[in-house]
C-alpha cells in the first residue's frame, strides 16, 4: 500500500499511538463472535500495520543515518588531532 491511500490521521500518530490501537483493535476480534462483523476491523488492522511498519522502518532509517553522521564527526575530529 502506498502512503498516498493511508488515512491522513494515521500519518500524524506516533508509533506508540498506533500499537494501542491495533492492539484494541485485536482485542475486539478477540471477542467478536460473528466472523461476518471483524471482517472491517480485521482490514483496519491491516492497514494499521502496514503503516507501523513504514513508521518503524523511517525511524529506524533517520536513527541509522543520525548515528553514521556522529559516528563520522567523531572520526574526522581524531584524524584531525
Amino acid at each position: 500500500m502506498k502512503d498516498k491511500n493511508l488515512p491522513p490521521d494515521n500519518n500524524t500518530q506516533s508509533l506508540e499511538e498506533l500499537t494501542k490501537e491495533a492492539n484494541n483493535i485485536i482485542e475486539s476480534l478477540e471477542s467478536e463472535k460473528d466472523l461476518q462483523n471483524s471482517i472491517d476491523s480485521y482490514q483496519q488492522l491491516l492497514k494499521l500495520n502496514n503503516t507501523i511498519e513504514k513508521k518503524f522502518y523511517r525511524t529506524s532509517k533517520m536513527i541509522n543515518e543520525e548515528t553514521k553522521k556522529k559516528i563520522n564527526n567523531i572520526s574526522s575530529k581524531k584524524n584531525a588531532k
